[in-house]
């Protein structure tokens, strides 16, 4: 299987448990490895045989701008189905970085990741 990734899409949401997270938002970061079969559209040059990762990406931006969940690992769901939506994509790993998570003590980042795949 080819992968297709996108790393480092930044996009501010409202998600967390503590009300100042829903209220005042926070940048979270998110990468995908996408894995499908490139030969086709490699083969014929054709846009429409593979994911248009431009508009994966917006996809992906208007899920964590949408509607706030309490954990990261729900985020990574709802992102891992919406990239499953596109017909071509047979698998998904999706990380969710929290880099301003509310920790009390020095840390460089928290990431949840997950592996979805087709049935």
């Amino acid at each position: 299987m080819d992968r297709v990734t996108l790393r480092g899409l930044s996009v501010r949401g409202h998600h967390g448990v503590f009300a100042h997270e829903r209220e005042d938002g926070q940048i979270f970061v998110i990468d995908l490895a996408l894995g499908l079969d490139t030969a086709p559209a490699a083969a014929g040059d054709d846009l429409e045989r593979t994911v248009h990762y431009g508009v994966l990406a917006e996809q992906v931006a208007a899920v964590v701008a949408g509607e706030p969940v309490n954990l990261i690992e729900t985020l990574a769901q709802r992102i891992a189905d919406t990239c499953l939506g596109h017909d071509v994509v047979e698998e998904v790993e999706v990380t969710v970085h929290k880099p301003d998570a509310p920790i009390t003590v020095p840390f460089d980042d928290v990431t949840v990741t997950i592996t979805r795949r087709r049935p």
